[in-house]
This record gives C-alpha cells, sequence and structure tokens, in this order.
C-alpha cells in the first residue's frame, strides 16, 4: 500500500494571493498578526492572574466573586472602543476571569 505525499504548497497556495509580491506581503503580516495573537493571549492570562486575586480579596472580605457593576463598566468599555463586536469581546474575556478562584 502507498500512500500520497502532498507536495508543499507555495507561498501563493497558503496564502491565496496570485502574485509573488502578493504573498509574501500576506505572509510577512500573517507573521505579524500570530505575534501579536501570542501577546494578546499572554496579556489575556495575565489578566485571569489579576482578576482571581481581586475575586479571591473580595470573597474573604465577605463579598461576593463578581462585581456585576464593573464588568458593566468593562463592557461599556470595549464597546464604546470596539463597536457592537467588542462586547462579545469583553462578554468571553471576562467568562475567561470569572470563576477561577
Amino acid at each position: 500500500m502507498t500512500t500520497k505525499t502532498a507536495a508543499p504548497k507555495t507561498l501563493a497556495e497558503q496564502t491565496g494571493a496570485r502574485t509573488d509580491e502578493a504573498a509574501s506581503l500576506i505572509g510577512d503580516a500573517r507573521e505579524r498578526i500570530d505575534a501579536l495573537d501570542d501577546r494578546i493571549i499572554g496579556l489575556i492570562q495575565e489578566r485571569m492572574a489579576i482578576s482571581a486575586v481581586i475575586q479571591e480579596a473580595r470573597i474573604s472580605s465577605g463579598g461576593r466573586r463578581v462585581n456585576l457593576a464593573r464588568e458593566m463598566d468593562v463592557l461599556a468599555h470595549y464597546r464604546d472602543a470596539l463597536g457592537k463586536p467588542g462586547t462579545a469581546l469583553a462578554m468571553t474575556m471576562l467568562e475567561l476571569c470569572r470563576g477561577r478562584v
């Protein structure tokens, strides 16, 4: 039984570009996006850790784990900065940060 190994894709095939120049530009931009994504993930992980400290302090002092007024401020901040999709992004981020304590 023989297995076919696919030939490596050219940069143009990987990017969907029709010229080498466009493929190169897209490839470089994708590398920058990947680096930004890594930084964003790191920042969210840092935010999660800080949020856990806040939640633990609030619970230890007899308060509730979540401060809904603060969450509304965060949602408004993201919505004002990024429009309606910012609200969804903030909701996801808040979900990641809740309940880790």
